[in-house]
């Protein structure tokens, strides 16, 4: 397995990992960014207050992307297990 596999394996491995954590991620960041100018204005500082939108954010986003996302990593990975025979060579 030459250096240039490797490198071309973990670039990929990182993409999928960057498109499957992208959206959950900007989804708890927009959230929690709404709450805290909410709480700024209305003085309300309550902890427990940011959690709970965030929590109910990222679930309905896997909700909403959740197929898109599993398909994803199922290509990846049956396109790592395919390319075995090829990377022993």
């Amino acid at each position: 397995m030459s250096p240039e596999q490797v490198m071309t394996i973990a670039y990929q491995g990182m993409r999928v990992t960057l498109y499957l954590a992208g959206p959950l991620l900007l989804t708890a960041l927009l959230i929690g960014l709404i709450v805290s100018l909410f709480q700024a204005a209305t003085q309300i500082n309550e902890m427990t207050l940011s959690f709970i939108p965030k929590i109910l954010g990222v679930v309905v986003m896997l909700v909403v992307i959740g197929p898109f996302l599993l398909q994803l990593i199922i290509d990846f990975t049956v396109d790592l297990f395919t390319n075995i025979p090829l990377m022993l060579m």
